[in-house]
């Protein structure tokens, strides 16, 4: 499955940058996502519990950061174990550009999923990835633009 888009935050790259390597942040954007640890040095580990249709599972899994050009970019590599319901892998290239309204993020996405949840259909796979992208980019967003404002 693949994915991509872009979001315009209204704060400067810094800013924005700070909160995409921030763990309180991530894990308060992440839909269902129950724990977060880690650094960007070290890696995150994650509980992120979710149901994808009919099929529902706690998923645990690491991410790593890897090509990090701070405030630019860098690419993100993770794997999460759902039990029975499956796995999902993959990464992520993320982008970070100055535009006249703040910050332009941009994200390229390449995931495979397995197990019981591959048996869903891409179309649902699809819908959902979408749906959850969606959820965190609108949390995201939030979470940046109203910490900027008090700033």
């Amino acid at each position: 499955m693949d994915m991509s888009g872009q979001r315009v935050i209204a704060a400067d790259r810094e800013t924005v940058w700070k909160h995409l390597n921030d763990p309180e942040t991530l894990k308060a954007c992440i839909p269902g996502c129950q724990e977060l640890t880690g650094s960007p040095t070290e890696g995150f580990e994650a509980v992120v519990k979710q149901r994808v249709g009919p099929v529902s599972a706690t998923f645990r899994g690491a991410v790593a950061l890897s090509n990090v050009i701070p405030p630019e970019s860098y690419t993100i590599i993770g794997e999460g174990k759902g039990g029975v319901a499956g796995f999902a892998k993959g990464g992520a290239d993320v982008t970070l550009a100055a535009v006249p309204e703040g910050t332009e993020l941009g994200y390229v996405v390449n995931a495979q999923v397995g197990g019981k949840i591959a048996q869903l259909g891409s179309r649902i796979v699809d819908s959902f990835a979408r749906k959850m992208a969606d959820q965190f980019f609108d949390r995201f967003v939030k979470t940046v633009e109203s910490e900027d404002a008090v700033n």
